[in-house]
């Protein structure tokens, strides 16, 4: 197995989709990638991807380009092409189950309602892999679910976003050195 981290934001490729709910993953990626002087402009395995360094340890940077609900078709393969563990992979995504402006690390666990982590968990084949979870709901009681996450995020809870990208940042970094408890 190889020493090298992949942290994968999950999201949709796209314009139409670039700052909905959904894409919290993306966002908080290029926000990781522009920390860390990491250009994610190459492409396999449906990705797309960048190289470098973070805290001395080597990391991939990906956004997979399958839409979310395929995310693993993606990851999978990246992951087994590049023999780096599930331990070494740490997934960013959006979650509805928390409140906006928040975030949440677990060091494994289940998707819970999330499809797209439901196909990471399908091609890694195990739940034991770290996750940053960013805070997107609640989900209002007047909304349905695929137009609130499919919508984008409102102007005044941009910078809430923002601030809890950087948080969803600090806590991949601190993965990557060895402080997932912190």
């Amino acid at each position: 197995m190889s020493d090298a981290w992949l942290i994968a934001g999950l999201g949709n490729p796209g314009n139409k989709y670039a700052y909905t709910w959904h894409n919290c993953g993306f966002l908080a990626l290029d926000m990781l990638a522009e920390r860390n002087n990491v250009r994610v402009d190459r492409t396999q395995f449906h990705a797309l991807f960048g190289k470098g360094k973070i805290g001395g340890h080597d990391v991939f940077l990906m956004k997979p380009q399958t839409f979310m609900n395929n995310s693993g078709q993606a990851i999978g393969p990246f992951a087994a092409y590049y023999k780096i563990d599930p331990s070494h992979i740490i997934i960013v995504y959006d979650d509805i189950d928390i409140n906006v402006g928040t975030i949440r690390v677990r060091s494994k666990g289940s998707a819970g309602t999330h499809n797209g982590m439901k196909s990471v968990i399908q091609h890694l084949g195990t739940q034991e892999f770290p996750r940053v979870r960013i805070g997107t709901g609640p989900v209002p009681e007047t909304t349905d679910l695929i137009s609130y996450v499919l919508a984008d995020i409102p102007k005044d809870l941009r910078q809430k976003m923002y601030d809890s990208f950087e948080d969803g940042c600090k806590a991949c970094e601190d993965i990557v050195n060895g402080k997932t408890d912190q």
